[in-house]
């Protein structure tokens, strides 16, 4: 297996000041919601109660790399979860009310899949890296346009919002009221109750031949199945798992509260375990529309991604708890 496929760093050159919420990640910690400001298209919530589960896994189909082990027991109390990841309309609300500008319309560009932009303007963009030849940092791209100049969300407001990093996640929490998921929160509500399943359906990709996920069809990166578009879907695409929560699993990344280290699991506790040691990474959790098992199959519950918190991306979106 190779690298995760999200794009390289962001290093941004603007003077704005970025935005930080990282003291109002911990689950103990709620913003409030003044009645000026508070969100009035708030996320549909799922009440999970607490419990033990099996987080993290010792399969080999895992990357040592990303910490996905050693499997161990965790025990998790009770909290709200957001049904589906914020959508563009949710995100337009906030920023209709605070007129906050993302990192990525400071910054001037964010990193979109290249089959993402029409094929006319491929050749003008450049590659987000050597490696990573299929991210294209474009000129424009932004939250508000998806693909770059000329793309707008006035039919995707259902969709999940993209292009937004990890602070930018945090203001919109500190704006609703709401907060980051943990880690652990995340994956106890991915896997349903079940005994430590693959993915939050179940241990087959395709169920009985069905397709239940939005992640890469055909050969990566260049060979797309004829019937398949390397693109984002609706939030409440496929059905949910069995507690109510869809597509924990490819479509886009999701930014969890905790930093990114590749000890979490031997060093965080096993009660509610946060990870806020300083690290220049913060955890995503899902996988995309782009991952692959030839390349990148973190569309598993125990997988873990990372970037860094002002990196943006057109796979890069947030889920939201209480």
């Amino acid at each position: 297996m190779k690298p995760c496929c999200t794009p390289s760093v962001r290093t941004p050159s603007v003077s704005a000041p970025l935005a930080s919420a990282a003291s109002a990640q911990t689950p103990q910690a709620e913003a409030p919601a003044t009645a000026s400001t508070a969100n009035t298209s708030a996320s549909v919530f799922v009440n999970v109660q607490g419990g033990s589960f099996v987080m993290g896994t010792d399969s080999h189909v895992g990357f040592a790399e990303d910490g996905e082990g050693p499997a161990r027991a965790v025990q998790v109390s009770g909290f709200s979860l957001a049904e589906a990841t914020v959508t563009n309309f949710e995100f337009r609300e906030f920023v209709r009310a605070t007129r906050y500008i993302t990192e990525a319309e400071q910054l001037g560009s964010s990193f979109v899949f290249y089959l993402q932009v029409p094929a006319l303007q491929r050749a003008t963009q450049r590659p987000a890296s050597q490696e990573l030849i299929w991210w294209l940092d474009v000129e424009g791209a932004c939250w508000q346009r998806p693909t770059g100049p000329g793309s707008n969300i006035l039919n995707l407001l259902q969709h999940p919002v993209v292009h937004v990093t990890w602070n930018d996640a945090a203001s919109y929490c500190a704006w609703a009221g709401v907060r980051l998921p943990t880690e652990a929160e995340w994956e106890y509500a991915a896997g349903a109750g079940q005994s430590s399943p693959r993915y939050p359906w179940g241990d087959e990709l395709t169920p009985e031949g069905e397709k239940v996920c939005n992640i890469w069809q055909g050969e990566f990166p260049g060979r797309p199945s004829e019937n398949w578009a390397p693109e984002p879907l609706p939030a409440k695409s496929f059905k949910p798992n069995a507690w109510g929560f869809y597509q924990q699993a490819g479509n886009v990344w999701e930014w969890v509260a905790d930093s990114f280290h590749a000890g979490y699991h031997t060093a965080t506790s096993n009660t509610d375990p946060l990870d806020l040691r300083p690290s220049t990474k913060r955890s995503m959790r899902g996988g995309s529309f782009l991952c692959h098992e030839s390349y990148c199959n973190r569309y598993r519950l125990a997988a873990r991604g990372s970037n860094t918190p002002n990196t943006s991306a057109s796979n890069i979106g947030f889920r939201v708890a209480k």
